[in-house]
C-alpha cells in the first residue's frame, strides 16, 4: 500500500505566511486560501481585501488542485483564442491559483485574490515556494 504526504495546519501556516509577507511588501490586500489534496479548506486569511476575493480564492485553489495546474495556465488559453476552456467545470482561467507539490507529489493548493491577478500569482508562487 502506498504512503503519501498530507498538508497539515503547520504547514498551511508556513504557505501562508510566505504569501502574506510577499504581499505585505507590495502593500496587496489579498485573500489567502489554502486547501487540503481533497479540495478542502485548510486555512483562509483575509486583510482589507474585499469580501468577494474570499470566494475567488478558494475558487482559484480548487481549480489549481483539480487539474494540477495554476490557474494561469488556463488563462493563457483562453487570452490565446480558446475560449472553449471557458466551459470545463472547475476551470478558473484567472492568476493566482497553484498547486502545493511536496516531494513530488500534489498535497493540496494556494488561492490569491485581491489585486490584479498576475499580482495574485506572484503571491501563490511565493507562498507555495515555501514548502
Amino acid at each position: 500500500m502506498k504512503q503519501k504526504f498530507c498538508l497539515d495546519l503547520e504547514d498551511a501556516r508556513r504557505v501562508a505566511a510566505a504569501a502574506e509577507a510577499e504581499a505585505q511588501k507590495n502593500n496587496w490586500p489579498v485573500v489567502i486560501s489554502i486547501v487540503d489534496d481533497g479540495g478542502h479548506l485548510l486555512y483562509l486569511q483575509r486583510d482589507k481585501a474585499q469580501l468577494a476575493s474570499i470566494e475567488v480564492s478558494i475558487a482559484k485553489a480548487v481549480s489549481a488542485l483539480g487539474f494540477r495546474r495554476p490557474t494561469v495556465s488556463w488563462q493563457k488559453l483562453v487570452n490565446e483564442g480558446a475560449p472553449a476552456y471557458l466551459g470545463l467545470p472547475g476551470a478558473l482561467p484567472i492568476e493566482g491559483g497553484g498547486p502545493l507539490e511536496y516531494e513530488g507529489e500534489i498535497i493540496g493548493a494556494i488561492g490569491i485574490s485581491g489585486v490584479m491577478s498576475n499580482q495574485d500569482g506572484v503571491v501563490a508562487r511565493a507562498g507555495a515556494a515555501a514548502l
